[in-house]
């Protein structure tokens, strides 16, 4: 599967390292140019380009950018298209977001609104980067890591799964995007290293 990437930090790097190790074509890309991605291609073995080649690329994109930035993710080249929304919330970096303060919208509600004829999923924003490359382990481990994710599409709630599976991880479905809220931060799901059992415990417990 073609993987795109739109920001290429901790989240990025990691879940490009991971799904080409996966055996997955992967483009990753930055706010500023594919050529500061060099060092990028050549330890990873991943290609690079501009944030609408990225999106136009994957048949599965993720978007891994800080939350103010949401509404510089291009649109047309995501419509029809499963994007994971890997996003948190911090006033401290994104600014008092009144929305979300108010608990008007979820974190992900306010991409899907930015791009609203595509397939939005809340995927790895509850595993801190360094993890993700590391805690993968084969299907059927009883110690393997299980991730939560939230989506309104079943079909591709079905294939982010599939992906998961593929980099070593069990998946937990925490229902529709507005139940996205059960593993933010400061929630007992957030960025602990759960199984299955355990994960499904915390997000009731949220």
């Amino acid at each position: 599967m073609r993987i795109g990437i739109i920001g290429a930090g901790y989240i990025g790097r990691s879940v490009a390292a991971a799904a080409v190790k996966a055996g997955h074509e992967v483009m990753v890309s930055n706010s500023r140019s594919p050529g500061t991605l060099f060092s990028l291609i050549g330890t990873i073995g991943c290609k690079a380009g501009t944030t609408a080649e990225a999106a136009a690329f994957g048949e599965l994109v993720l978007v891994a950018i800080p939350l103010h930035a949401h509404q510089s993710v291009p649109i047309a080249p995501l419509e029809g298209k499963i994007v994971l929304d890997a996003s948190n919330y911090y006033s401290q970096r994104d600014g008092h977001i009144a929305e979300l303060d108010e608990e008007a919208i979820t974190v992900s509600g306010l991409l899907a609104r930015h791009l609203p004829k595509s397939r939005v999923v809340k995927a790895f924003n509850a595993i801190a980067a360094g993890d993700i490359e590391k805690d993968g382990l084969p299907r059927g481990s009883p110690t393997r890591r299980a991730l939560p994710i939230a989506g309104d599409d079943l079909e591709a709630k079905r294939v982010v799964s599939e992906f998961f599976d593929q980099i070593g991880y069990d998946v937990v479905d925490a229902g529709p995007l507005t139940e996205e809220w059960r593993f933010q931060k400061d929630t007992p799901a957030y960025c602990v290293p759960f199984n299955r059992p355990e994960m499904l415990a915390a997000l009731a417990a949220a």
